[in-house]
């Protein structure tokens, strides 16, 4: 490891004749080498291919030329960005001093009883990382010391814990390079003892057989690190032999292990974007022939839970936005399934929590998510209630089934995370915890939340959430931060975040566009922005931005946007079709160098996505992604101020993607405006862990905004 960043400092002496020329204003020039990408008759020239570095190489304790060269250009980068950047420092302290102290430091989850133990996580005032405890009779165990864990770690995430039936081994999961490859432990709770059992290279999917010492968990390939074998382990053998109980052959597909609720049944699932497949064995018997519920059908999708002598089954068969089936234990098939909530146009079924006596359902109707509660003996249903333009509502931890009280989480643009005791007969609930803003000026009354719609150019009626201070006046000259994502059905809902006020304190607004892509609308919302519909998703957030501008909120000069991942891809895309509409643009891990990826199949997620993009060996697809995906689109005209975050050791977007099109951006474009990349050497895709760590690269990316708007402090 020293012998790596000593060779990468002495790398950057060496810099200005790996780019051929010295850094200029304008940015570190990366040297260009011409590799011709052909595919169905099309040739693409990309003249930044060379960037790219197995994870071999990445690993290697001494770099070859090539990882030198990769390491030496992403280090001039990140040396361009600080200097760039270097006039911000004093704000960029302040904004993490700010954000930091919002944060209270001693602070604890709220506990959750489980066989007669209440479990919960605390902090302790300056750590990084929490204790896991739990307490009898006022007794508190620690069951993992995250801050002892975490010592000295460049990176360090607990993925998962779990506690055996009899309370005394507790098995947990740990990375430590942050691409999510977890290694499982096992400790003896009485006495502190770590197991020689250890187990790499897994998912960090831990599931407890009844038994007390059969557990199974899931696998990674170790290139394209799909989750794709289960296997069984008891607790003292050599992990080398454990058994493979169930391999997933198609690579479309991933797996994952879990318990039921009840306790009573193992799961393994199986799932792609069209089609869902899951298999039991009881939880008594770890050594049972594992039974398929319901086989895959393309196109069918599902999920399960246990209640009683009945599996419980969310599933689109005729459901476009999913219904309610319930099939007795002893005959799963499709064919035996009878309904207990049809389906609703209206209404998306998102999931269930299931008690002895009630079903509680979180629903999704005209962008908003609600609680439906069933009463299984009455018959009877009722919502629970809430105020808020715009909220966020979700159950929480509920692992006793024989209850009669839910446990719920809700927030909104301007109401910090608030958990919630309800019970399900009176219907009374009880707040258990407010999360803390720990700032004597704090006032949620301060802050005003609204929730517009925008008609699209299409005539899709578009939500979007908007927060702002009260003395905020809105104009063209009020800076405003539009944020989006837009794939996968994944929702991006209008939460609380006591990090946004260093934002909505200077005057910004906050909007987020709940565009297609997403399932805000429903299923229908994300079939509308996926495959040969994606263009959509762009075409939306482009609207929603024009609107805010039009509406008097912002405009060109004062807006902002912002996205990570696939909302990266939505950043890359919009500044190619509108440069001349923001101001300013921070792009995050961003999925830019789409047709390279998805034809690539030993990249992590590309086969698990066609469903998803499309596979560009269809031409169809090929040539439909090839019109819209950023790197390839990039041409000689003007861009926004930008702003690129990745991390080098990700591997969900590979830190080339981004790299790649910052060089290429930097080639092209004809403007004068800021062009920044900043890649963490020591993280994935999540960015940095602990605590506190992670928001240096938020007050970054504020100071970034602020200082294209003149604030100073």
């Amino acid at each position: 490891m020293i012998l790596r960043y000593t060779q990468l400092v002495l790398g950057l002496i060496l810099a200005q004749n790996i780019y051929g020329q010295e850094m200029k204003q304008k940015g570190p020039e990366a040297i260009k080498k011409p590799e011709t990408l052909s595919v169905h008759g099309d040739d693409r020239i990309d003249n930044y291919f060379w960037m790219r570095l197995s994870d071999e190489q990445k690993e290697a304790m001494t770099p070859d030329a090539q990882t030198q060269q990769v390491i030496n250009y992403l280090e001039a980068e990140n040396d361009y960005t600080k200097k760039q950047l270097s006039h911000t420092e004093k704000l960029q302290e302040q904004l993490y001093t700010e954000i930091t102290a919002r944060i209270k430091q001693d602070d604890s989850s709220v506990p959750y009883t489980k066989k007669g133990y209440s479990y919960y996580s605390r902090f302790e005032k300056g750590q990084d990382y929490p204790y896991i405890c739990r307490k009898k009779n006022d007794q508190e165990e620690i069951l993992l010391n995250g801050p002892e864990m975490g010592e000295g770690q460049a990176y360090f995430q607990l993925s998962s814990y779990t506690i055996s039936a009899n309370n005394d081994i507790i098995a947990y999961g740990v990375d430590f390079v942050s691409r999510r490859q977890y290694t499982i432990f096992f400790k003896e709770i009485s006495t502190g003892k770590i197991f020689e059992d250890k187990i790499e290279n897994t998912s960090g999917s831990i599931v407890w057989a009844n038994d007390n010492k059969t557990i199974f968990y899931a696998k990674n390939d170790p290139v394209t690190l799909r989750t794709y074998r289960i296997y069984k382990h008891v607790i003292g053998t050599d992990p080398a032999a454990d058994e493979l109980v169930y391999e997933e052959t198609d690579d479309t597909f991933n797996c994952y292990v879990f318990k039921t609720k009840s306790d009573e049944y193992i799961m393994i699932g199986s799932h792609q974007t069209m089609s869902a497949e899951y298999r039991f064995i009881p939880a008594d018997k770890p050594n049972a022939k594992w039974t398929v519920l319901q086989p895959r059908e393309r196109g069918h999708e599902y999920s399960v839970d246990h209640l009683g002598d009945s599996f419980y089954i969310i599933t689109n068969w005729d459901a476009k936005n999913f219904r309610l089936m319930k099939t007795p234990v002893k005959k799963t098939e499709k064919s035996n399934w009878k309904e207990v909530l049809p389906h609703r146009e209206d209404v998306f079924l998102e999931s269930i929590e299931v008690f002895n006596d009630y079903l509680v359902l979180t629903e999704r109707s005209n962008g908003l998510n609600a609680l439906h509660v069933r009463n299984l003996r009455t018959g009877e249903n009722h919502y629970i209630s809430f105020n808020d333009p715009a909220y966020v509502v979700n159950t929480s931890i509920n692992v006793e089934i024989n209850s009669e009280v839910l446990r719920f989480s809700y927030t909104s643009l301007t109401t910090p995370n608030s958990v919630y005791d309800y019970n399900l007969k009176t219907r009374e609930r009880e707040l258990l915890k407010v999360q803390e803003v720990v700032d004597p000026n704090f006032d949620p009354a301060n802050y005003i939340s609204e929730r517009i719609y925008v008609v699209a150019r299409d005539g899709a009626k578009v939500p979007v959430s908007i927060v702002y201070h009260k003395n905020t006046e809105r104009s063209a000259a009020t800076p405003l931060l539009l944020y989006g994502y837009g794939s996968y059905g994944y929702s991006i809902d209008p939460y609380f975040s006591s990090v946004r006020l260093s934002l909505l304190d200077r005057g910004f607004v906050f909007a987020i566009a709940h565009i297609r892509g997403g399932q805000e609308m429903g299923r229908a919302w994300y079939e509308d922005g996926k495959l040969l519909n994606k263009k959509n998703t762009f075409n939306d957030f482009i609207d929603c931005a024009k609107h805010l501008c039009d509406a008097g909120y912002t405009s060109p000069d004062h807006l902002y946007a912002q996205g990570g991942s696939a909302g990266g891809l939505l950043m890359g895309a919009v500044i190619n079709m509108e440069p001349d509409l923001w101001n300013g643009v921070i792009a995050g891990v961003p999925f830019v160098d789409v047709i390279s990826t998805m034809l690539d199949e030993s990249i992590p997620l590309t086969t698990g996505e066609f469903d998803e993009w499309g596979n560009p060996k269809d031409k169809e697809y090929y040539d439909y992604i090839k019109s819209y995906s950023p790197y390839d689109n990039i041409e000689a005209k003007n861009y926004p101020n930008l702003l690129v975050t990745t991390g080098y050791w990700d591997s969900q977007v590979q830190y080339w993607e981004p790299a790649k099109w910052v060089a290429k951006l930097r080639e092209l474009k004809t403007d004068d405006n800021i062009l920044l990349l900043h890649c963490d050497m020591d993280v994935g895709h999540g960015g940095a862990s602990g605590r506190f760590k992670r928001y240096k690269e938020v007050a970054m990316e504020y100071a970034f905004l602020l200082d294209l708007e003149g604030i100073s402090e």
